[in-house]
């Protein structure tokens, strides 16, 4: 997998940091990741200034490998997942031995 390289006119520049609690924009999440992977900053600085986990960051890193710039946007499908784990966990089980399965002409 290539590794992206972000602003390739700004590689030598120590990237202009976002302050913490700014909300994260595509930009803001890229000049951090340009920041760690260009050695200007360590990983841990980064995750303890921006409040975020070394998964959250490391899971930046994966999509903006795999999709690019725009793979680091809040996707619909993330928004989508987490209403759905969220209606699960407001709605009771089905019974045992029903699946759920509503047959065609036959409703509950």
């Amino acid at each position: 997998m290539a590794v992206v390289q972000l602003y390739p006119d700004e590689l030598n520049q120590v990237p202009d940091l976002p302050r913490p609690r700014q909300r994260w924009t595509v930009r803001r999440k890229a000049t951090v990741i340009q920041a760690v992977r260009g050695g200007w900053v360590p990983i841990e600085e980064v995750c303890e200034l921006y409040q975020i986990s070394v998964d959250e960051f490391l899971a930046w890193e994966r999509d903006l490998d795999r999709y690019g710039i725009h793979g680091l946007r809040t996707t619909r499908l993330q928004i989508y997942r987490d209403t759905d784990k969220e209606h699960r966990q407001r709605t009771p089980p089905h019974p045992p031995g029903d699946m759920g399965i509503v047959e065609a002409g036959h409703g509950h």
